[in-house]
C-alpha cells in the first residue's frame, strides 16, 4: 500500500468515544481511528478534558472537528496539536438538524469557499495534517461536477486528503439515521475522482461491510474507512494489520482482548466511571459466534448495577468457548 493509512474506523456519534477506540487499538495497531465528532465551541468553552483526552497506545487517531470558522477551527486545531493528535479533519457530511442549525457539516458542501478558507486558517496554525470528510453532494447539488469543483477549491487551499462518503446527504426531509442508508451509493463517482486527480489521496466510506469489500475499493482508491460494521463487528479488524499493513504478528483472540480490557476498566472504575461506560463497546466483540447472545445477554444486564467491574466482564466471557490460539487463527485467515 502506497498511502499510510489504507483502513480507517469512521468518526461516529456515540460511537468512537476514547474508551472504543482504545478496545479497537486491542485489536488492530494500525487502523488511523477518528473521535466523534467535536464541535469549536465545545473545545473552546467547554470541557477539553471530557472532548479531547485520549490514551497513549490510540496513535495514530485524528480529530474531528466540527464548524465552519477559519479562525476557531484554526485555535481548535492548534489545541489538538498540543494535545498530541496527529491530524485533524473537519466535517462537511454530517447532516444532522445539530449541524445544519450551526450551519456546518453537510451543509458546507454548498459553500467550497467556505471550507477553502477553513482549511487555509487550520493549514497555516499546525503542521500535522488536515483533511476533509464530506459527501458526493447535497441536496439538488448532487452531480459530478459540484463534487469535483468542491474538491478543486479546497485541494486549492491545501488540502490533499478527502475522506468522501459515497451518498449524497438530505438537508431536509430525512433524518441523520436515513441519511446513512436511503440515498443510494455511487460508489464509481469516488473512484473516478481519484482517476481524475491522482495527485490527491482519496478515501472512500459508506455501506462497505467486510474486508474484502475494502480490498475489492482498494483497487480503485488510496484508503477505505469503515463506519457501522466496525461497531456491528469489530474483531473483523483483527485481521487489518496483516492482511493491509503487512505485519506478520499475529492478533490477539477475542478472550485475549477482553482479558486486555481488565487493567483499562480497573482504571476508569478506580476515578469514579462505571462498567456500562466501556461495556456497550464490547458487546459485539463475539458477534457471529456460538454463544454470542448469552455474553451479551450478560453484560448488558450486569454492567449497570451497583459494583460491575472485571469480573463482570469474566462471568460472560466464562459463558464463551475459549477462542483458538491466536497464532493458530492468523493461519487459516
Amino acid at each position: 500500500m502506497s498511502f499510510k493509512h489504507p483502513i480507517s474506523i469512521a468518526p461516529m456519534m456515540k460511537r468512537t468515544d476514547r474508551h472504543f477506540r482504545f478496545f479497537m487499538r486491542l485489536i488492530s495497531r494500525r487502523t488511523l481511528l477518528y473521535t466523534e465528532m467535536v464541535t469549536t465551541g465545545a473545545i473552546l468553552h467547554g470541557d477539553r478534558d471530557q472532548h479531547l483526552r485520549f490514551d497513549d497506545s490510540e496513535h495514530p487517531i485524528s480529530l474531528q472537528l466540527g464548524g465552519d470558522d477559519p479562525n476557531e477551527l484554526a485555535q481548535c486545531a492548534r489545541i489538538a496539536r498540543d494535545w498530541g493528535y496527529d491530524e485533524v479533519n473537519l466535517n462537511v457530511g454530517c447532516p444532522s438538524d445539530r449541524v445544519q442549525n450551526g450551519n456546518f457539516g453537510a451543509c458546507l458542501m454548498k459553500t467550497p469557499e467556505t471550507v477553502a478558507r477553513a482549511v487555509e486558517a487550520m493549514r497555516e496554525a499546525v503542521d500535522i495534517e488536515v483533511t476533509v470528510k464530506h459527501r458526493i453532494g447535497v441536496d439538488e447539488l448532487d452531480d459530478y461536477a459540484h463534487m469535483q469543483r468542491f474538491v478543486d477549491t479546497v485541494a486549492a487551499a491545501g488540502c490533499t486528503r478527502f475522506s468522501v462518503h459515497a451518498r449524497k446527504a438530505w438537508l431536509q426531509g430525512l433524518s441523520p439515521k436515513e441519511n446513512r442508508n436511503v440515498p443510494p451509493l455511487r460508489y464509481p463517482e469516488v473512484w473516478r475522482l481519484k482517476e481524475e486527480r491522482p495527485e490527491l489521496t482519496i478515501e472512500i466510506n459508506g455501506g462497505i461491510l467486510t474486508m474484502d469489500q475494502a480490498a475489492e475499493h482498494l483497487e480503485h482508491v488510496d484508503a477505505v474507512m469503515i463506519g457501522r460494521a466496525a461497531y456491528d463487528n469489530p474483531y473483523q479488524f483483527s485481521d487489518v494489520d496483516r492482511r493491509f499493513y503487512g505485519e506478520q504478528s499475529a492478533p490477539r483472540t477475542r478472550h485475549e482482548v477482553a482479558r486486555a480490557m481488565y487493567p483499562y476498566i480497573e482504571r476508569h472504575l478506580s476515578q469514579g466511571g462505571k462498567l456500562s461506560h466501556i461495556s456497550g463497546h464490547l458487546l459485539q466483540l463475539f458477534a457471529g459466534q456460538p454463544g454470542a447472545r448469552r455474553y451479551r445477554r450478560h453484560l448488558s444486564e450486569n454492567a449497570w448495577r451497583e459494583g460491575a467491574g472485571v469480573h463482570t466482564l469474566e462471568q460472560a466471557l466464562n459463558l464463551m468457548q475459549e477462542d483458538a490460539p491466536a497464532t493458530k487463527k492468523a493461519a487459516t485467515l
